[in-house]
Order: C-alpha cells, then sequence, then structure tokens
C-alpha cells in the first residue's frame, strides 16, 4: 500500500475515531449538553464551508476556469443530494421525552416494547450514518492526492462533524441496552465507514490523476460539503445552540480554517509527495 493511500487512511481513521469520541461523551454523561454539541457542530459547519469555498472551489475555478469548476461543484451538490435522498440521514437528535418513558411505571411489557423500539432506533441511525459517512472517505482520499494541506483541513472539518453523530448513535443504544460497551461499539463502527471509503476508492482511482480530473474532483468534493453544511449540519446547530450562538460558531469556525489554510500554506509546501 503506497504512502498516500496509508495518509488517507490515518486522516479518516481520525474521523472515524471522533465517532467514538461522541460515544465517550454519552458513556461519562448519560445526558450531554445539547447546546455544547449545537456549538460544535455551528465550529464544524463553519471550518466545512471555509474550505468548500475558499479552498476546493476557489483552486478548481483558478485551475480549470469558471465555467468547469462550477459544473464540477454543483455536480458534487447533486450527487450528495441524491445521496440524501435515496438515503436519508435519520435525526440526530437524542429522542428526550422516548427515553423519559421509562420512568413512568406503566409496566415490564411496556417497558420492554419502549427499549427494543430505542435500540432499534439506534441501529438505524447508526447505519443511516454509515452510509452517509462513506462519501466522507472518498473526500479525504481525493484531498490527500491533492496534498497533505488539503486532506488535513477535510479530516479536521469532518472529524469535529462525526462527535455529534456518534453522541446520537451511542444514546438510545445505551438506553436500550444498558451496557456502554454496546453503545461504543455500535457509535464506532458507523465511523469507521470512513476508513472503508478510503480503501475503496483508493483502488478505483489511479495514483496520479490528470490535474485538470483531481482539481475537478475537489470541486465537486467541495460541493459535497456545502450541500452537508446547509442541509444537516446547520439546522442540528440552530435546533441545539439557537440561531445567533449557532451563527457566531459558524464565523468562527469560518475564522479559524481561513487561519489554518494561511499558516499551512506557509508553512507546506504547495505539493506535496505523500
Amino acid at each position: 500500500m503506497d504512502s498516500q493511500i496509508l495518509v488517507a487512511l490515518s486522516l479518516s481513521v481520525v474521523g472515524g475515531l471522533s465517532t467514538s469520541a461522541g460515544a465517550l461523551i454519552v458513556i461519562l454523561n448519560p445526558a450531554p449538553n445539547l447546546k455544547k454539541l449545537g456549538l460544535l457542530q455551528g465550529f464544524a459547519a463553519g471550518l466545512m464551508l471555509s474550505i468548500s469555498f475558499f479552498d476546493l472551489a476557489h483552486n478548481a475555478l483558478n485551475s480549470i476556469g469558471f465555467l468547469k469548476g462550477n459544473l464540477w461543484f454543483f455536480a458534487g451538490v447533486i450527487f450528495f443530494a441524491l445521496v440524501v435522498y435515496f438515503i436519508p440521514e435519520p435525526t440526530i437528535a437524542p429522542e428526550e421525552n422516548k427515553m423519559q418513558k421509562d420512568d413512568d411505571g406503566s409496566g415490564k411489557d411496556m417497558m420492554k416494547k419502549h427499549r427494543r423500539d430505542v435500540l432499534y432506533s439506534g441501529i438505524i441511525t447508526a447505519v443511516g450514518i454509515s452510509l452517509h459517512n462513506f462519501p466522507e472517505g472518498m473526500a479525504v482520499f481525493l484531498g490527500s492526492l491533492k496534498g497533505l494541506r488539503v486532506g488535513l483541513n477535510l479530516a479536521l472539518a469532518i472529524a469535529l462533524h462525526n462527535i455529534p453523530e456518534g453522541v446520537a448513535v451511542a444514546l438510545p443504544v445505551y438506553f436500550a441496552t444498558q451496557s456502554k460497551w454496546k453503545a461504543f461499539k455500535l457509535a464506532s463502527l458507523s465511523g469507521f465507514a470512513e476508513p472503508l471509503g478510503v480503501v475503496i476508492v483508493a483502488y478505483l482511482f489511479p495514483r496520479s490523476l490528470d490535474p485538470e480530473i483531481l482539481e475537478g474532483l475537489l470541486a465537486s468534493v467541495g460541493g459535497v460539503m456545502a450541500f452537508l453544511t446547509l442541509h444537516e449540519m446547520l439546522p442540528l446547530a440552530f435546533d441545539y445552540a439557537g440561531q445567533k450562538q449557532a451563527v457566531n460558531a459558524v464565523f468562527f469556525g469560518m475564522a479559524f480554517m481561513s487561519a489554518s489554510l494561511y499558516f499551512l500554506e506557509i508553512s507546506l509546501p504547495k505539493e506535496i509527495s505523500l
């Protein structure tokens, strides 16, 4: 396995492990602070938007022209819109009302049925998140083909985005089974669809893509990230943290990523052979 694949795989494993970090939040505190999760999601949304527009799309427009760059970008938007349409991601908001019904004293049979329902919702959430993590692994791999800087930025933003997803999987599983290990295991497995995406895509794409095609594919990754941010991350941040604070977190994330893009630009060579 060559060094490019190893680097992309390592970066995607970090993203996969971040769902495990979300599961640890549940294990250590079964009633996580949703406002903090919302702020984290808003911050990650800012990172994603900054990468999408200031890095990936910007470079594609400069490299392959305005028309081609936009066509590739919106191809990514349409691709992920179709993914969401045919495989909708389950809501990742913890179903507090359902989980509190366990204490209503409505009988053991009702409690068992309710626990089964909640466990099923956790499993469905894990499956949905796994399917959505797969194209994120593809994005990290393509970014790593471009250079370490792009791969690192994508991996960071995706990793932060995956923490609330780990919470979403682990919380209902922990409630239904009372097993910290099962909650942690299922959340972690859902995250490892991301490095699986790297492994599969690594064998579909040649190591040395035509530069124009690579820039186009990265513009498509920018479209995927932009759609993911606007369709899934921002609404969740608004729900958890409130519109005003979520927007502040978004702009803070954008400023943070813009600064990191600058410092990585001056500290790493533009073309890195991995």
